[in-house]
């Protein structure tokens, strides 16, 4: 892996991440302000609960990682705050607010210096950020988008432009997927880097599998809306119980990991997610074969509903199969993009691979260091130790990947 390179595309992306960030929270007020004009309380108050529910999720994580590290802050903006300021910020939800402000910081001081030790901080700092922001959009943004798409339906309102807004915000958590997959590629050696197309490709099959993951969950809350709850608790129940069989372990504390497996339940009731090591093969099969049943049910009962009693706007029959069979041939396209990636794109390593490149990286970065005579020589002054900073969590979650 060496030392960590911070680019230019890494930069804009940051700085494009935060002004997401502010829009994706004036959006959420004007969606809430919305509702409450409309007098919708009950979409209002499921929205509520998906914003407050998922604010305290990723304060929650982003505050135990401050407490595995002793609260140690690498950037000025961090360091302005007590520990006493940093509790209450996040008390007040506000936490990871200051974590993309400190990223920024880094990035910026990275891009102008164009050195490599801020660079590895900013890096490292990202990383954390990425996992945050997947944990966010699998908790908010994509329950989010089945709400939305419920209302739509419910209301009959299948515009062009409505369409083409849900497909944005379909794009916008594949992207957010897209990004945590860029973040697991810096662990990779140097030799073995991925292109851009690989991210590409990773991108599509995402968008594919959760888009139709979404459309199938909406369509069937749009029918039968007080089902849905027990469907996502049942399923999360299922899918929890398999995650706590897989003996994960990420977190540094019991109540950390715990918390941590009812996420990835959460996050596999949308999508799959790699929590182990070594070959998950069968383990995917099982996983995408179990959601490609449900999606196929879910959509089997919105026709069979839609042909024997049409809500409040009329569909032919023949609208609704196609519907229908359009869902479940947009996931198995989305399996098929997948296929694709790991076939032509996805490098298969060892975990020892993996290790003996972080080692050997770091060894390399300690050779091609001026030596302390060398240093002492020319100015007087013994050389600064060499900051070079590793994301045990996202490292331990790219071996995952890669493995």
């Amino acid at each position: 892996m060496g030392v960590f390179k911070y680019s230019v595309l890494d930069f804009l992306l940051i700085c494009a991440g935060l002004l997401f960030l502010l829009l994706d929270i004036a959006l959420d007020i004007y969606a809430v302000v919305s509702f409450y004009q409309e007098k919708d309380y009950v979409s209002l108050g499921i929205l509520l609960l998906l914003l407050v529910g998922s604010s305290f999720l990723v304060q929650a994580y982003s505050w135990l990682w401050y407490s595995y590290e002793d609260f140690e802050r690498q950037t000025k903006v961090e360091k302005c705050l007590s520990l006493c300021q940093l509790k209450i910020l996040h008390v007040f939800q506000l936490g990871i607010y200051f974590r993309h402000a400190g990223v920024v910081e880094m990035s910026v001081r990275s891009f102008l210096k164009k050195r490599n030790d801020p660079g590895s901080i900013a890096v490292y700092l990202s990383h954390d950020l990425s996992m945050l922001r997947l944990i966010e959009t699998f908790s908010e943004s994509a329950p989010q988008l089945v709400l939305m798409l419920t209302i739509i339906m419910r209301r009959g309102e299948l515009d062009p432009v409505t369409v083409l807004k849900a497909l944005g915000s379909a794009s916008a958590i594949a992207f957010s997927v897209t990004m945590y997959h860029r973040s697991l590629r810096s662990f990779l050696p140097d030799k073995m880097k991925q292109e851009m197309i690989s991210s590409v490709v990773y991108f599509l099959w995402n968008l594919f599998l959760i888009s139709s993951r979404l459309t199938a969950l909406a369509l069937f809350a749009s029918m039968l809306p007080c089902f849905i709850f027990t469907h996502f608790f049942c399923s999360w129940v299922v899918l929890f119980f398999f995650v706590w069989q897989s003996k994960t372990d990420f977190m540094n504390s019991p109540c950390g990991e715990w918390l941590y497996r009812a996420t990835v339940g959460l996050i596999w009731y949308f999508d799959w997610f790699n929590v182990v090591e070594g070959r998950t093969r069968y383990r995917t099969m099982l996983y995408h074969g179990y959601m490609l049943v449900d999606i196929s049910l879910l959509c089997s009962l919105w026709c069979w509903k839609m042909i024997t009693e049409p809500p409040y706007f009329v569909i032919s029959p023949l609208y609704a199969v196609i519907t229908a069979v359009s869902v479940v041939v947009v996931y198995i396209l989305g399996l098929i993009s997948k296929i694709i990636y790991y076939q032509c794109y996805h490098p298969n390593l060892a975990k020892a691979e993996l290790k003996d490149a972080f080692v050997g990286d770091e060894v390399d970065f300690h050779m091609c260091q001026p030596s302390d005579e060398d240093v002492t020589n020319r100015s007087g002054l013994s050389p600064p130790a060499p900051d070079i900073k590793h994301n045990k969590r996202m490292r331990k979650l790219a071996e995952n990947f890669y493995s």
